[in-house]
């Protein structure tokens, strides 16, 4: 089932959050965190205690005040008790305010390792997820679900652990005092306005929840069409379309502004609310303090207590609806991260999966068919073999389905019906680490980390040595120009490695392949990017390299796949021809007209007889290519 999209998240309920989170929250298996979360909850009582305590302390020193001055005169004596009081009640607010913070900075290490240990887990399934998921998804939105899940889970376990409970804590503790200090009316009117308080909020609070996520969907959309337009820098270039690009991002832009201006308002309605509710309680505990007084059952200390520690009431119940809003944002965002952790891999390995062993590499495609959408079928029961250390070729138009196979080989999809095996064990029945790491790959759409060339060299094989990173690049035919830029090895290549050309992007990602030396190598039209003269220098390293070794080479231009042991001609989906070149070439047909075009292409336009003829061949028997028929027949018509 797929994951509801970012504008719709799964809202997560809290206890279900909790039980979620709790594993990355309670680390079982860091008894120096554990007791860290123990030492916090201790600091946490002793600080409360101390908080509840400062009210009376500036109650004992008003009342000493008050004393003196209904005494008519202040004698050094009598003025020491209320000095005392005094620097008793900063002692507390000092005392704490430093246990607070030590309960804070304690409790950092473990609020920090949850969310690391969860956001690596949700970053490693999103790498594990299959490349189906991938290419309906935009990375740019992508990531900003990665980065609100860090900073909602830094919230909701530093606001639940650090705040929540505290605050609990202290509205227990303050109601006691109402109740056994002063009387139960104190403690009704407390209970009625911490209640009226927290209604109001979570009325006000679900109100506001659909403004906040219309904003985040805002401001998703916007980023994830800046990373597109940014990653797409160069052909922004290529078409104008600076003026385009930016209108675009500024509609986006448009729509955040408008959120964010209901945001705002929305939240200023809801801090009056909760600043007229909590002014209503405490006008009218102060006027049953003032009646106490008058009747000579409280003083005034009384009321400067009171006074204080509704202030402080304050702080907290404030808090709690700050908690309450930022606990609701933080659900949707641990929703949406959850989500990611959930999804199901389509890719999945068989329970108690062997590794594979290859001895000699011999790969067989037997029956596959495959589509990524069932309306449209990409292989339709493809069966060929690639004997040990051989080299098979695949050539077809566009469309054929000749990249799908590698993808097929490197087990990104599986194929509906058939199996691909590899001396004879079933891909799909080893482990994925096993399958990928016995297999090479030179793309063509090569894309370099942002980071050095030896990073990037290096990627094939972490643990290789300088020598063996510096022959693979010599074998790719980059050393020189590694050596001659500033920096050399360590030169940084930019982001997707648009500092290079494309040959040297190409080449430095040939020489990662080179250094991983896997035991099977397949070359998506690996020298596309690559003008002749350099392509034909680039040959001779992929035949050296693809010696003793089992090679797939996809290729556009056949003539660097005349030296295959095999080579199979796709149309639609199917094999229609299969053959060294020279059989190929013999047989006069798909290949040959195939071979004859680009021979034609490279020297001069063919005729339009010659086209005919060539047409006649490829669309024959093999139904080879009705687009490229219909292209000919217009240009005879010409």
């Amino acid at each position: 089932m797929d994951a509801p999209s970012p504008s719709e998240p799964r809202q997560v309920q809290l206890w279900a959050a909790l039980a979620q989170l709790w594993p990355y929250i309670w680390p079982g298996q860091r008894a120096d965190l554990r007791r860290r979360i123990f030492a916090s909850g201790a600091l946490l009582v002793v600080a409360k205690l101390a908080t509840i305590a400062i009210p009376f302390a500036f109650k004992w020193a008003t009342d000493a005040l008050a004393a003196i001055q209904s005494g008519g005169g202040a004698t050094t004596a009598l003025f020491a008790g209320p000095a005392a009081l005094t620097l008793l009640y900063a002692a507390l607010r000092v005392v704490m305010a430093a246990l607070t913070q030590a309960r804070d900075a304690l409790f950092a290490a473990v609020a920090m390792n949850a969310v690391r240990r969860l956001a690596v887990d949700v970053f490693g399934h999103v790498h594990g997820l299959s490349m189906r998921f991938h290419l309906e998804r935009k990375t740019g939105a992508l990531t900003r679900v990665l980065e609100r899940g860090r900073n909602a889970i830094e919230t909701f376990s530093r606001m639940t652990m650090l705040n929540a409970l505290p605050t609990a804590l202290e509205f227990i503790l303050i109601l006691a005092v109402m109740l056994f200090h002063f009387d139960w009316r104190y403690a009704a009117i407390t209970v009625a306005t911490i209640a009226a308080y927290l209604v109001y909020n979570a009325f006000a609070t679900n109100w506001r929840s659909g403004i906040r996520r219309s904003m985040n969907d805002s401001d998703s959309d916007a980023n994830a069409k800046a990373i597109d337009s940014l990653l797409n820098y160069e052909t922004v270039k290529y078409f104008g379309a600076e003026q385009r690009e930016t209108e675009r991002y500024d509609r986006s832009m448009a729509r955040y502004e408008r959120n964010s201006v209901k945001s705002y308002v929305s939240l200023a309605v809801l801090n009056f609310g909760q600043a007229l509710i909590f002014s209503i309680g405490m006008a009218l505990m102060m006027v049953l303090c003032v009646s106490g007084i008058k009747a000579g059952r409280n003083t005034i200390g009384d009321f400067v207590m009171l006074n204080t520690m509704l202030i402080q009431l304050y702080q907290p119940l404030n808090f709690m609806g700050m908690l309450y809003r930022e606990l609701k944002q933080a659900l949707i965002d641990i929703g949406m991260m959850f989500e990611l952790l959930h999804q199901p891999n389509e890719i999945v390995e068989a329970p108690n999966a062997p590794a594979l062993v290859v001895k000699g590499g011999e790969l067989r495609f037997e029956n596959v068919h495959f589509h990524y959408d069932p309306a449209r079928e990409i292989l339709r029961g493809v069966d060929f073999e690639v004997p040990a250390g051989k080299t098979l070729a695949i050539v077809g138009a566009s469309g054929a389905g000749k990249s799908t196979i590698s993808r097929l080989i490197f087990r990104f999809f599986d194929p509906q019906q058939g199996r691909i095996t590899i001396d004879g064990q079933d891909i799909a029945k080893v482990t994925l680490a096993s399958l990928r790491a016995s297999l090479g790959m030179a793309p063509q759409d090569n894309v370099l980390f942002n980071d050095a060339i030896r990073y990037n060299i290096l990627y094939g094989r972490p643990e290789a040595s300088e020598g063996e990173m510096r022959a693979a690049a010599e074998l790719a035919q980059i050393d020189r120009f590694i050596e001659s830029a500033p920096g050399g090895y360590d030169a940084q290549v930019g982001e997707r490695g648009l500092k290079l050309s494309g040959g040297e992007k190409q080449r430095v990602a040939m020489a990662r392949t080179f250094l991983k030396a896997p035991p099977i190598l397949v070359l998506d039209e690996a020298t596309s990017a690559l003008d002749t003269l350099t392509e034909r220098e680039i040959q001779g390293a992929l035949e050296t390299a693809s010696k003793g070794r089992t090679t797939i080479v996809i290729a556009h231009r056949l003539s660097t796949v005349v030296n295959a042991d095999e080579i199979l001609v796709l149309d639609k989906g199917r094999v229609v021809e299969r053959g060294d070149h020279q059989r190929l070439l013999a047989q006069d047909g798909a290949y040959a007209a195939l071979w004859r075009r680009q021979l034609q292409d490279e020297a001069e336009p063919a005729s339009p007889e010659t086209m005919a003829k060539d047409t006649a061949a490829v669309a024959g028997p093999a139904n080879f290519s009705r687009e490229l028929d219909d292209a000919i027949l217009r240009a005879s018509e010409i």
